[in-house]
């Protein structure tokens, strides 16, 4: 059960490329697809999901071919966008009945099962009777997934879902995630670093639509060991250092020196020390390549 995405470019009415002859291949469980904002992360994402179509370039999954057949591919579809939904005044659990009807489910009592199924699968049942329109932010995303998962979809997107929760519903959302992503093909859009870090077994950084690391969390950082290096300076001496070292990132102390991160293959200097590479690391070294 593979999805594969072989050369494909989009370039919007205004100019702006969004994928540029991107290539990836995602295979079950969680894949994490990291970039800034305006990467082409959503971009990627409403192509997969047969919301907009491709200047050019072929993706198949399970031998769907995606492009020629979107309702074969809808029917197996799991898809949560950055936005989504202004819900009525009804019930979690009436809302997903109703939701569930809509994708032909037309028996009552398996609608009953599977509606108490999501519900449960996603921490959402001693809240079936509120109000969705009531719901916190992280209720709604976790709504989002039960709604999704009522066809018991082979392929699920979820796009940016822990943008703007605070860190209890962050918490609560990636546990929902990573129970649904042992039987799933599920792609996880997002630019916190962490979110991958803490979720998925494969990731992808994209920028400026085009994949620039693929692999797993683990690899990634194993491929800049011995490469990270770390000193404490001065913040007035920050400016000085980015002129003259590769810096990729910089953290305030309690003190309110800057801890500074170069990205070299040999010790810059003797006063920095080798430090073990961390996942944001490797992000900020892609991006900074890419520049």
């Amino acid at each position: 059960m593979k999805l594969k995405i072989h050369n494909l470019s989009k370039t919007y009415k205004n100019g702006v490329k969004a994928l540029d002859n991107l290539d990836i291949e995602i295979g079950a469980g969680m894949f994490g697809l990291l970039g800034p904002n305006g990467a082409g992360k959503s971009s990627l994402m409403r192509t997969i999901a047969t919301l907009q179509k491709p200047d050019s370039g072929t993706i198949e999954f399970d031998g769907i071919n995606i492009l020629e057949d979107n309702i074969a591919l809808r029917k197996v579809l799991g898809y949560l966008p950055q936005e989504f939904g202004v819900y009525p005044n009804m019930s979690a659990e009436n809302l997903l009945d109703y939701f569930a009807r809509l994708k032909g489910i037309s028996s009552k009592t398996e609608r009953k099962e599977i509606v108490k199924k999501v519900l449960e699968v996603t921490n959402l049942y001693d809240q079936r009777g509120k109000s969705v329109s009531g719901y916190s932010g992280g209720m709604k995303q976790r709504f989002g997934i039960a709604q999704l998962l009522l066809n018991n979809p082979k392929l699920i997107i979820v796009d940016e879902p822990t943008a703007g929760l605070d860190p209890a519903e962050r918490h609560r959302f990636l546990n929902v995630l990573r129970e649904i992503g042992t039987n799933h093909t599920v792609i996880f859009s997002t630019h916190i670093v962490d979110d991958v870090k803490e979720l998925c077994n494969e990731m992808a950084i994209l920028n400026g639509g085009k994949i620039l690391v693929q692999g797993t969390p683990a690899q990634a950082q194993g491929n800049l060991n011995g490469q990270i290096w770390t000193k404490i300076v001065e913040r007035e001496d920050l400016e000085s250092y980015e002129q003259n070292f590769n810096v990729i990132s910089s953290k305030y102390n309690e003190d309110n020196t800057l801890n500074i991160k170069v990205h070299s293959m040999e010790q810059p200097d003797a006063t920095f020390v080798n430090a073990v590479p961390q996942l944001e690391d490797v992000y900020f070294v892609a991006l900074k390549n890419d520049q």
